[in-house]
């Protein structure tokens, strides 16, 4: 069974940061690519990162780019997320989810309970 579990979030200032942890098992991690989302209140899914299956190759929507680092350990199968200079605007649920393949693409929707992101002065 694919499971994944989502930590790290918290309440934070304005201009903080928070790192994201995505422990991975039920499945070959260093397999897939894997991605991070987003539900901020009383709005939709939004993605916000991927990475490939190596760690080779990432991708950032453009409202975190530059701020947000993702990455992986495969020897730990366990994904991050690294959220520099935060604002109110990210305060949200994140999730992780693996896509399709080992490329940064197609994706399962997330299914674990996520973790929250308050950005609140």
């Amino acid at each position: 069974e694919v499971q994944l579990v989502e930590s790290g979030g918290g309440l934070v200032q304005p201009g903080g940061s928070l790192r994201l942890s995505c422990a991975a098992s039920g499945f070959t991690f260093s397999r897939y690519a894997m991605n991070w989302f987003r539900r901020a209140p009383g709005k939709g899914l939004e993605w916000v990162s991927g990475i490939d299956s190596g760690g080779n190759s990432t991708n950032y929507a453009n409202s975190v780019k530059g701020r947000f680092t993702i990455s992986r350990d495969n020897a730990k199968n366990t994904l991050y997320l690294q959220m520099n200079s935060l604002k109110p605007g990210n305060t949200a649920v994140y999730y992780c989810a693996r896509s399709f393949r080992g490329e940064i693409g197609p994706y399962y929707s997330p299914s674990g309970q996520g973790t929250q992101v308050i950005v609140s002065s």
